[in-house]
């Protein structure tokens, strides 16, 4: 069996090729591609956006996890969401197509359902207000319809994670952790804020899970704890694990996004970039990420990691000196 792995140098894609290569399958090959250069040896140098042309043997006998993506927002121009996550799903399913590979695990993303409060489950209307989340959902369709080209025996399993959180992110949980060790972090105008989120050992273990049981079809999950937590309990889960001081006081999101934009801004006159500042980083803040974990957690995948769970194994691997 061969495992596909495009997008194997970013963060889950690390987790999801040490995942498979613990499982010690003598007859397997894990190939790891990633648009990064010189990550390691056993990285292969490939962009999505070009056709796909791979040299492996029995390449019919195949699992692709397609995670190649330019994900983070803000940080990117419009057209490089559309430019990697559309063409990188044609080219991908493409290369699918023409070596007989049945199986493909598609890493979206929760942005195609939109920002809003309202919670949202995997039947909920699409509505994506940001280039992000339209491409992921075009790419989401992409891959249906190469689905749906031979039904009774291609199976396509589409995972939509909420913020992915675990040893090695560097990303919104980190952050966070880094804003309350220091003492900078204040509750943007409210406390319940909803963000789903999900560890990336979950993550791993699922999109190999579903790779291997599911029949053939299409079936998408929402990746997220559920119910998921509100902004006060991951700060003060963060906070209890890591014997850091739970943050208390609550400023006027206004507030808050203009110190970030005077900042931001002063920091680009400056000719700087100062990491973790954005006024649209603060706005996220304040708006929910309401999406259900319902139906997965009355799945065969169901997490095996709750909140208070993840934060500690992810504090255990890091030798519980911080969060990195």
């Amino acid at each position: 069996m061969n495992y596909f792995i495009f997008g194997g140098a970013g963060f889950i894609g690390t987790h999801l090729a040490n995942y498979i290569e613990l499982l010690h399958q003598a007859d397997s090959k894990v190939f790891k591609y990633d648009i990064q250069k010189k990550v390691s040896d056993d990285y292969i140098t490939l962009d999505v956006r070009n056709p796909i042309v791979i040299n492996a043997d029995d390449k019919s006998n195949s699992i692709i996890y397609n995670l190649a993506a330019v994900h983070t927002t803000p940080g990117h121009p419009d057209n490089e969401y559309f430019e990697t996550n559309i063409l990188g799903a044609e080219n991908v399913c493409d290369f699918a197509r023409k070596n007989n590979i049945n199986t493909i695990v598609f890493t979206s993303s929760i942005a195609p359902y939109g920002a809003s409060e309202t919670l949202k489950e995997e039947s909920t209307i699409p509505m994506p207000n940001t280039p992000y989340g339209i491409s992921k959902l075009t790419a989401e369709y992409i891959h249906k319809v190469w689905q749906a080209e031979d039904a009774g025996n291609r199976k396509l399993i589409i995972v939509r994670p909420g913020v992915v959180f675990g040893n090695g992110e560097g990303g919104n949980y980190t952050r966070l952790y880094q804003s309350l060790k220091k003492g900078f972090f204040f509750y943007p105008g409210r406390k319940d804020t909803i963000k789903a989120s999900v560890y990336v050992k979950d993550v791993v273990r699922i999109l190999f899970d579903a790779s291997m049981q599911q029949q053939p079809g299409v079936v998408t999950y929402n990746l997220s704890i559920y119910p998921a937590p509100t902004i006060q309990e991951i700060c003060e889960t963060i906070a209890s694990v890591t014997d850091l001081k739970a943050p208390k006081l609550l400023v006027p999101s206004a507030l808050l996004k203009t110190a970030a934009s005077t900042i931001y801004f002063a920091g680009r006159l400056a000719g700087k970039k100062i990491n973790g500042i954005h006024p649209d980083r603060v706005k996220k803040l304040t708006v929910s990420t309401n999406i259900s974990g319902k139906r997965l957690s009355q799945s065969p995948y169901a997490l095996k990691f709750s909140l208070k769970d993840a934060i500690e194994d992810w504090f255990n691997d890091c030798n519980r000196k911080e969060l990195s």
